[in-house]
């Protein structure tokens, strides 16, 4: 398994290690902390080293195995990386609004990406037949569905794993998720709220060069499983092969046997 090295010298670099103000901590997260300088909490960047590589892990077992990931952040900081990231990886994001139900409704959500699709065919057809009246009201509609659906248009079913920075912002994603079942890897800033999270990364989820970082490993973790993808299937298939011989191995001897038995008491029977 490749993941990327993480060092604490990157995550200080990142800012990784500033937490918020002491007065705005959430008591949960306690275990996670440091300690506190000029009233902000620090953050213990030993345990955000091995958490992130757990959390990396699960990353790269997701897609080696042809799992999805949905990339979850509609903080203003955080959206347009997480976007990048998941386009650049083929994944799914959601970065503007997450819709109620988004996971747990899914047949409304399917009949809503039905309509973005249909007014996207509708507005570049050639023969469309409207009033530039409704044009405008469709073209209205399409921004609207496309900022709140674009990132999961081709999401098929629930994804296998949710990324999520900021659990304050992004309560109703980690809520369906777990009604799920689906597995949770978020960023825990010294006010979030540990609970429900499977796989938590301490860490700022404010600065964008903490963001990038978190994105960037997770996009060079992605690649990483994705190249070793064909590998893991062609060891399945091995695998699968070697059973089927195997089987097909006994059930001869088995016929044989049959065969053999059968003779014997052929050359027994009297004339």
């Amino acid at each position: 398994m490749k993941i990327p090295n993480v060092t604490i010298q990157q995550l200080l670099e990142a800012g990784v290690h500033l937490g918020h103000k002491t007065l705005r901590w959430n008591p949960k997260m306690k275990k996670f902390l440091f300690g506190k300088k000029d009233s902000i909490h620090i953050i213990d960047l030993t345990q955000t080293v091995e958490l992130m590589k757990v959390a990396l892990e699960k990353v790269y077992s997701t897609i080696s195995n042809n799992g999805k990931i949905l990339f979850v952040s509609t903080k203003k900081q955080a959206s347009e990386t997480v976007a990048e990231t998941a386009k650049d990886t083929g994944q799914y994001f959601v970065n503007y609004r997450w819709l109620g139900g988004m996971l747990t409704n899914w047949g409304t959500i399917s009949n809503s990406i039905k309509k973005l699709k249909k007014l996207e065919i509708d507005l570049i057809s050639e023969n469309r037949g409207f009033t530039k009246k409704e044009l405008l009201k469709m073209s209205v509609q399409k921004d609207k569905l496309q900022r709140s659906l674009g990132g999961i248009v081709e999401m098929k079913k629930v994804p296998d794993l949710v990324f999520i920075i900021d659990t304050n912002y992004e309560s109703l994603a980690i809520q369906e998720s777990s009604k799920l079942g689906i597995p949770i890897i978020a960023i825990l800033d010294s006010n979030s709220n540990p609970d429900g999270i499977d796989f938590p990364i301490p860490g700022n989820d404010d600065a964008r060069r903490s963001i990038d970082l978190y994105c960037n490993l997770i996009k060079e973790t992605i690649n990483a499983a994705k190249k070793a993808a064909p590998a893991v299937e062609l060891k399945k298939t091995s695998e699968k092969k070697e059973k089927s011989d195997k089987s097909k191995t006994v059930a001869e001897i088995d016929r044989d046997k049959l065969e053999k038995k059968f003779s014997q008491k052929k050359e027994m029977k009297p004339n």
